[in-house]
């Protein structure tokens, strides 16, 4: 399996490219029925969506992986 640091610098640069290439989505949708127009819009929506949860799920993960590793606690005891 690869490392955490590397999958979320992939991902982070995945999504970063998904959302620059939003406006341009515009443009190729244009000549596509209402119909045809949203259901790609929605489609690529959802893809960001489903990133941006994968990156929050790594960067929860490897959160977890730095407080395991250490022998001081990650959150201050009240």
């Amino acid at each position: 399996m690869l490392p955490t640091a590397y999958r979320i610098t992939r991902v982070q640069k995945t999504l970063r490219w998904f959302e620059a290439d939003m406006p341009l989505l515009n443009m190729r949708v244009k000549d596509l029925s209402p119909e045809g127009q949203r259901s790609a819009r929605q489609f690529a929506a959802a893809v960001v969506c489903q990133t941006r949860a994968e990156l929050d799920r790594l960067l929860e993960e490897q959160s977890e992986v730095a407080c395991g590793s250490g022998d001081a606690p990650c959150e201050p005891a009240d």
